[in-house]
């Protein structure tokens, strides 16, 4: 249930990068004059032959009506997507549980369904509801015009030609999602607060009272918006891997860069320890010195492989997605590995870590996981409050400070001029300001590479009504590790199961060891 990693490198490629939108501290504004959303029959029947998971685990989907502006809920409505695998047991069941996987921009119509394994037999207890959100996948979706193929790298470059080549795509991206069909109706209605909006219009149309939730990442925010706007009807709420509400999109993306580059100094060191295999240097301050050799290679020449000229901004892109978990690291080293290999000119066939990464640059999955990205993170408060510059030249000026020290991902976080800068559609509302003592289990890595620690922090300190499980862990979402092939946190998986079960939250935080116990 982590971001999937074709968010990731969409968003990046397009000047974003996957990371949770905040919840921006504005000023909570009066409540809109709206009705309650109401129970509405629903039309369930087989999903839809794309959705082979859910098919196959005899699941049912319908689609729930809700308003384009919850501001005028007599205008035009909008369609949500919904799944559902009904509780084992109608003695024992509990109510709905739905989830969010993360982005912004993933879809989730089986995210629920995924996380049944991680569930156990608390899966029994609840309908799995999953969802995709307003905008994405079979929930109303909005298209960009397609974009022209953009020429590929040239044979020599330079860091201030690469920059200008990501501010022409995101001013790009943003003209041909504003031009495009009947989106400029739309798309001043894709915010976070709207999405939660719609989650609970769900749990309405399903005829309950609250909901219970879990969220990763993005969804993690979402959550926490969701329990600002509907105390009332929150149920049981775990939220994984959250940022911290007060920082603006572009302060989020900033602040990476700090933990990404000590994720790159542990793997490296790891990487020392198996210089036998890997022979990328002995210790770890040589090993560093190998990638950032490699970047500064390809700043100016691209590295050919398989066909393709891979430039200093998609390496990093690369090393970003790789370094996250520890698991990774022998994954890590197999593509410095070849990637230095073929800088040096020797000829290469690439191992499976590289080609799976290089498909994945050609695959169609980059785009739209764009677009999705994009449409929130420009909803959330991108045109002013979003926090983004939008003079180039500061973006350009933050890349070349932060070279100092964090001279390899400095760059590709304080480059992040994403389509937002040049978005035409002002948002309809600000930002959820964070601050409520609704019950809320919290999970955080404390070496989260992708949402810093102290984010979660301050998250926590807003829920006043929180309890915060840290995993002593590198890595990007702590519960149900087990279900992406990593290492489990069995002491964060148990928190997670005994309080959807019970509803009791720990009596205080908890600590997870690096073995996953508690302590």
């Amino acid at each position: 249930m982590r971001i999937p990693s074709s968010t990731a490198l969409g968003l990046g490629l397009a000047g974003l990068l996957a990371a949770a939108v905040p919840a921006a501290a504005a000023p909570e504004p009066a409540a809109r004059p709206a009705p309650a959303p109401r129970q509405q029959p629903l039309d369930w029947g087989p999903c839809s032959a794309a959705q082979k998971e859910l098919n196959a685990a005899g699941a049912e989907c319908a689609k729930v009506t809700v308003p384009l502006d919850y501001a005028d809920p007599g205008g035009r409505t909008i369609r949500i997507a919904i799944s559902r695998i009904k509780a084992a047991s109608g003695a024992k069941r509990r109510g709905i549980l739905l989830s969010n996987p993360g982005g912004p921009g993933g879809t989730g119509l089986a995210g629920t369904l995924a996380l049944r394994p991680a569930l156990r037999e608390v899966a029994d207890e609840y309908d799995l509801i999953g969802f995709d959100p307003r905008f994405l996948g079979e929930s109303t979706p909005v298209r960009c015009a397609p974009a022209r193929p953009a020429p590929p790298p040239g044979p020599v470059t330079s860091p201030r030609r690469d920059f200008d080549a990501s501010v022409a795509s995101a001013r790009d991206a943003a003209r041909r999602c504003q031009e495009y069909g009947d989106n400029a109706e739309l798309l001043p209605h894709a915010s976070t607060r709207n999405v939660a909006r719609d989650m609970d219009a769900v749990r309405a149309a399903l005829g309950e009272s609250r909901l219970s939730y879990y969220g990763v990442s993005y969804g993690a925010d979402l959550g926490a918006v969701y329990t600002q706007l509907f105390p009332g009807r929150t149920d049981r709420m775990v939220i994984d891997s959250s940022t911290d509400p007060a920082a603006t999109q572009y302060e989020l993306f900033q602040r990476a860069g700090a933990p990404l580059e000590a994720g790159l100094d542990e793997w490296a060191g790891w990487a020392a320890r198996h210089h036998g295999t890997y022979r990328l240097g002995a210790t770890g301050a040589q090993v560093r010195a190998t990638v950032q050799g490699l970047l500064g290679q390809a700043e100016h020449r691209p590295i050919a492989v398989a066909g393709q000229r891979l430039n200093a901004p998609v390496l990093r892109l690369l090393l970003r997605q790789l370094v996250q978990h520890q698991e990774n690291d022998p994954a890590l080293a197999s593509v410095v590995r070849d990637l230095v290999d073929a800088a040096a000119g020797r000829p290469i066939e690439p191992g499976p870590e590289l080609t799976a990464l290089l498909e994945l640059l050609n695959s169609p999955e980059l785009g739209d996981s764009m677009v999705g990205g994009a449409l929130f993170m420009c909803g959330d408060g991108g045109w002013p409050a979003g926090g983004w510059p939008k003079d180039p030249e500061t973006y350009w000026r933050n890349i070349q400070r932060s070279r100092a020290d964090q001279p390899v991902f400095g760059p590709v976080v304080n480059d992040m001029i994403a389509p937002c800068a040049f978005w035409g559609t002002e948002p309809r509302e600000p930002g959820t300001a964070i601050g409520n003592d609704v019950p809320v289990l919290m999970l955080q890595a404390r070496r989260d590479n992708n949402v810093p620690y102290e984010g979660a922090l301050a998250l926590h300190r807003r829920l006043t009504g929180s309890r915060l499980v840290t995993a002593d862990i590198r890595s990007h979402g702590v519960y149900g590790r087990a279900i992406d092939g990593h290492e489990p946190v069995p002491c964060a998986d148990q928190a997670v199961n005994a309080y959807l079960r019970g509803g009791t939250l720990p009596a205080q935080d908890i600590e997870c060891a690096p073995t996953g116990a508690a302590r």
